[in-house]
Order: structure tokens, then sequence, then C-alpha cells
């Protein structure tokens, strides 16, 4: 990986929050550094000519993200505060960004988002959605409810968030875990298997947990030969992002009543008013908010002064994803 010399590195850095807030940064006059705060407004906080390292606002939407980006001639690196890049994916362009190293926030969103997902899993299995309808009608929705123990869970992309899913799965005696991901591993919890053994391991599994990054060998991977492959019943999750999933083929299945769904990210998003997944049977949508929590603040800082720390010393940076060409 590339390393920065102090001596051809320009100086400015943009943060979407406050530098004192965060601790740790390296001393800005000691580190040839500026610091500019720009959480996605519409005034740049200087030149973006100047800008070497830029972390980009957090949430604020792809096409916020990319906006100074083709004015940043000086850029070495940008940091995303997302665990996926895709708001980025053909932002970054060989000749005028050749050698700017994109990073994600590995490690920043994994508990955070590993929470989210057991409890849609919970909430959904445990009939919670009907029992605040009760709650509301004042009616009494007693019965039996299905549990998570024995149940049989598939963990589809298992990086960093998923493997934090499966730690959260373990109190929970499931019967069986498998895990797919990119390429076949094993790991020290056991195989993780290739996403071409998908189609023999989906209809083993009572709950389905997808965690992929959006790429374009996801996009609407979870279409209709995959839902088709689900046993009936079976629970989908959905804590990646929303074009992994086909909305279209999605609410067919909803609609039969055939599988049930629990979703943080759609496609669209936000879900529009009058959107038929708003109320189609078997669904629970939270409003992507796996990485949103009191999480989240503490970790992104640690990680924004690790990589400060890290370019200032000309050391290598972590999470590196992609370096232009």
């Amino acid at each position: 990986m590339t390393s920065y010399d102090s001596d051809t590195r320009p100086a400015d850095v943009w943060l979407p929050m406050e530098p004192a807030g965060i601790d740790g940064l390296p001393d800005a006059a000691q580190a040839g550094l500026r610091y500019h705060v720009w959480d996605g407004g519409p005034d740049f906080p200087a030149d973006p000519a100047d800008c070497a390292f830029y972390v980009v606002p957090y949430m604020k939407g792809a096409a916020t993200a990319r906006r100074p980006l083709p004015l940043m001639t000086s850029l070495r690196v940008v940091q995303t505060l997302t665990a996926g890049v895709d708001d980025l994916q053909g932002a970054l362009e060989p000749g005028p960004h050749s050698g700017v190293q994109l990073c994600n926030a590995r490690g920043v969103h994994e508990a955070s988002t590993a929470e989210l997902a057991l409890t849609l899993v919970l909430a959904s299995l445990r009939g919670i959605p009907r029992f605040v309808r009760g709650q509301q009608e004042e009616d009494w929705r007693s019965g039996f409810y299905p549990a998570l123990a024995d149940r049989s869970v598939l963990i589809v992309g298992y990086g960093s968030i998923g493997a934090a899913v499966e730690d959260r799965l373990v109190p929970f005696e499931c019967a069986r875990v498998a895990r797919v991901a990119r390429s076949a591993r094993t790991t020290e919890r056991g195989a993780v298997h290739a996403f071409t053994d998908l189609p023999a391991l989906l209809p083993q599994a009572d709950v389905v947990i997808v965690c992929t990054p959006l790429t374009e060998s996801t996009a609407k991977m979870v279409n209709s030969g995959f839902l088709s492959r689900m046993r009936d019943g079976a629970l989908l999750v959905n804590v990646s992002r929303g074009p992994v999933v086909d909305t279209a083929a999605l609410l067919k299945e909803l609609e039969t009543g055939r599988l049930r769904a629990a979703l943080d990210v759609t496609d669209p998003e936000p879900l529009p008013a009058g959107h038929p997944l708003w109320h189609a049977p078997g669904v629970l949508i939270s409003p992507h908010v796996g990485g949103s929590s009191s999480a989240f603040a503490p970790r992104a800082r640690r990680l924004v002064t690790r990589q400060l720390s890290r370019y200032a010393a000309g050391e290598p940076l972590a999470n590196v994803v992609q370096t232009v060409g």
C-alpha cells in the first residue's frame, strides 16, 4: 500500500465533524495539516483542490458524497464512514484521481448492524409487530409463536458484519448456522461456502440474513430464483443494501404468504408513501438504521483518528478497498 511523504502531501483534511470533538487527532501544526469541517452543506469550507484527505459526510446520500470529488485535484485518501462504498462507485476516475485510496469503515458498524439484524429476526419470529398492534387495539393476542432456538440460519455475506451476526446468534441455540461469501474458506466456526452453493443451502434455512455489500455481482442477487429456493415460511432479513433484493420478486412471495421479510433497507429508499411494500403481509420494515445508533459516533471518531495518524506518519492505511489506477 502507498505511504505518503509529508513534503509532497497537500495539507487539507475535510471532516464531517468538529476536530475538537475527536480525541487523538494528529496535531495540525506538527503534522502540517489543516482541518476543515464539511458535513454536506451547500458551501465548501475551503478550496476542494487543496483537499488531500476527504472523510465523506455520513448518511447524506451519494450526490452529496460525490459533489466535491471532481474538484479535488490533490486528493490522496477518501475515507467513508459506511461499511459499503457503493455511493462512490465510479466516482473516482483514473487520471484525475490516480493513486487515490478509498477506505471503508470496517470496525465501525459491525456491532450495531448485527444487533439490529438479531432484533429484526426475533421481532419477526416472535410476532412483536402483531403484539404492538394488539396493544394499540387493546387486544390480547396470545398463542404460540416461532422461536429462534432450533432454527437453521443462513448468513449471506460473511464479512465482518456477517461474522458479528453469528457472534450474536451463539446464545440462541440455533440448530445450524451456514455461511456464504464470495469465495469459500474455513473459519474457526466452520466452513464458509461460496455463493455458487446458495441453490443447495437456501432450501435448508429457516432464516436467511443478507449482509453482503452492494456490487455489480450482488445487485438483485435476491431475485425470483433465490426466493423460490427458500423454504415455505422462511424469513428473509436484509441489513445490507436495498438493491441487493429484487423488490418486485419479493413482493410476489410476500403477497402469497409463502415467505416473510424483515428489511432495514429497501429499493427504492426511502420507501415512498403508497409503496406496496409498506403493507405487504409478513413484512417488518426499519428505516435503514442498522449503523446509525449510539455505537456509531465513538467508533467513527476512533477510525478517523487511526487513519489520520497513519496518514500523518506516512504509514499504510487500513480498510483500503480500492486504489485508483
